[in-house]
């Protein structure tokens, strides 16, 4: 529109100018000719400067998706390579369990195939003294108890069962009973846990005022959460709360209230 009318304006005045006046508008002209040309050019390198700036970007965009794409598989990689060791570890670890108890079965029959031998073992001639062995001194209690402890922390439950099974034949009133008791009840857990509940309770209802009473209730009512019986593992923990407010087990049992499911 500028080019255009300042050709009509030429036009115009090209009746009445002279012919330096003349010269002088074209000369003006071209100037602004030439100063559009270049403003026009700046305006294109602009925008190729533009357009490349942005196909720079798109394409680091691909890159990084494509980076993503390819760390997310190596992630994906390394988590089924994991789970896959922690497959054998539980494969192993559950071999090792299996040969364990079968290692302590052989220690338990080995002991009880040992006591049963000492038991048939034939007694003397009567009046050949030289063959008469002397009488085994008799254990203390301290010493049956603690022994049977022993054999129990090692892992040895039949060894450690029969051991307090005599404690609590030979001294039916000592005051360590009921702790007899619940180790009793604690050596078959896991074989015979029917056998487990019939020792526990007898500590709470024949013991129910011995110390050992609100433990024989926790270990029921673990007993019952390995069961997964949740109803029958609240009603023992309610009723250690309700019988026994002031034992160490309080704030235990409250923690497994709350983890219990409904």
């Amino acid at each position: 529109m500028r080019r255009f009318g300042a050709g009509v304006l030429l036009l115009g005045l090209a009746g009445c100018a002279t012919k330096g006046q003349v010269r002088l508008l074209e000369g003006e002209l071209r100037a602004m000719r030439i100063e559009t040309a270049r403003r026009d050019s700046a305006r294109a390198a602009a925008l190729v400067a533009v357009i490349g700036l942005q196909q720079r970007i798109m394409d680091s965009l691909s890159a990084g998706r494509e980076a993503l794409r390819t760390l997310d598989v190596r992630i994906q990689d390394d988590i089924t390579e994991v789970q896959r060791q922690l497959l054998q570890l539980q494969e192993l670890t559950g071999q090792s369990q299996r040969r364990l108890s079968e290692l302590k079965g052989q220690i338990d029959a080995r002991a009880e195939q040992a006591a049963a031998a000492g038991m048939t073992r034939p007694a003397p001639a009567p009046g050949d003294s030289t063959m008469a062995p002397p009488p085994a001194p008799t254990a203390s209690a301290d010493q049956m108890y603690q022994g049977a402890r022993a054999q129990l922390t090692r892992g040895a439950l039949g060894t450690a069962r029969r051991g307090f099974q005599d404690f609590i034949r030979t001294y039916p009133t000592h005051a360590l009973i009921p702790d007899a008791l619940n180790s009793v009840g604690e050596s078959f857990t896991v074989e015979a846990p029917d056998s487990a509940v019939a020792y526990y309770t007898q500590v709470v209802s024949v013991h129910p005022r011995s110390n050992a009473a609100p433990t024989a209730l926790y270990k029921l009512g673990r007993l019952e959460e390995t069961r997964n019986n949740s109803a029958g593992a609240r009603a023992y923990y309610e009723r250690l709360v309700r019988e026994y407010p002031r034992s160490d087990l309080i704030e235990v049992v409250r923690d497994r209230l709350k983890n219990l499911r409904p």
